[in-house]
């Protein structure tokens, strides 16, 4: 079984993000498989759509450091962890902007990144963006587009309905392979199709503590993704599955790994990472936490 944890990156964590480049290689002496990050741009006060369907978003969401510079300084102090995102929030970025600061990670990192994208749901981050919040489906279908064409072509151009590239020289290209792997999260019958149609890997969430039949609902979930790839001509086998363990504030370490365990046994799903936002309090008790949990699961 494969076990990462995310990097400290929100509340009370946002203001130790000097320790960053410690954590990381902390995290991989200790043996941990990957370090993720993820993506606010801003908590709005007055939400239109609150966090994970209420009315409010997490006080420790009004706090948050940016992904890329997490990764960059982890890619530094680390040699063999995969660095993930789960999930940038593609629509938001000019995939040009993207596209070189993903190669920029790639490159330091010598090929270990993994580019995890969603479409969000705050439409105030797409108002603070400058960006329409309607039709973010098309437009991460055309970013994935103009990212394929960037990192795969040179001269490198895409046009789109929504999304436009102007062709270009693009000599930075990512390491070992023609373009970084990419990760795609949902839920909805829609954004399953997707994953199966186009992406290299699926991003589903695991609450701790959540309904005793998750497993089984994930199950059914990634035979969605499995039915879009085999419609695709695509092998399902190649995509892959990480889960998100979110877990919730009180909750044990035991009661992490314990989720952890049924969820792999009920599903076959071998690779895992943890997010402590709401357990742990500092980057001293996120790495205590994470090294028990490492513990727990050898």
């Amino acid at each position: 079984m494969k076990v990462g944890v995310s990097i400290p990156q929100h509340g009370v964590h946002a203001h130790e993000g000097h320790r960053v480049a410690e954590f990381a290689g902390e995290m991989e002496r200790a043996g941990a498989d990957s370090l993720w990050v993820g993506e606010r741009l801003i908590a709005a006060t007055n939400p239109k759509v609150g966090y994970g369907g209420g009315p409010t978003i997490p006080d420790e969401f009004n706090s948050v450091l940016d992904p890329f510079l997490l990764l960059g300084m982890a890619a530094t102090t680390t040699e063999r962890v995969r660095l993930g995102t789960n999930v940038l929030i593609a629509p938001l970025h000019r995939p040009a902007l993207l596209a070189r600061s993903l190669t920029t990670i790639d490159v330091a990192s010598r090929g270990r990144l993994v580019a995890g994208f969603g479409i969000g749901w705050s439409p105030e981050e797409y108002d603070a963006a400058g960006v329409p919040f309607t039709k973010r489906g098309i437009r991460l279908e055309e970013t994935l587009d103009a990212l394929e064409a960037i990192w795969t072509t040179d001269p490198a151009g895409y046009t789109g309905t929504l999304v436009s590239v102007p062709e270009h020289r693009a000599e930075l290209k990512p390491v070992q392979r023609p373009r970084p792997p990419i990760h795609l999260a949902g839920f909805t019958p829609a954004s399953l199709e997707r994953v199966g149609r186009r992406a290299d890997g699926w991003l589903p969430v695991v609450p701790v503590p959540g309904p005793p039949d998750w497993g089984s609902r994930l199950r059914e979930l990634r035979a969605v993704v499995d039915t879009a790839a085999e419609r695709a001509d695509r092998d399902p086998a190649t995509i892959e599955t990480i889960l998100r363990v979110n877990a919730r504030a009180g909750t044990s370490t035991e009661q992490i790994a314990e989720t952890i365990r049924r969820v792999a046994d009920e599903t076959a799903f071998d690779d895992f990472f943890v997010d402590l936002m709401y357990v742990a309090d500092s980057y001293d008790s996120t790495m205590e936490t994470s090294i028990r949990l490492f513990d727990l699961l050898r």
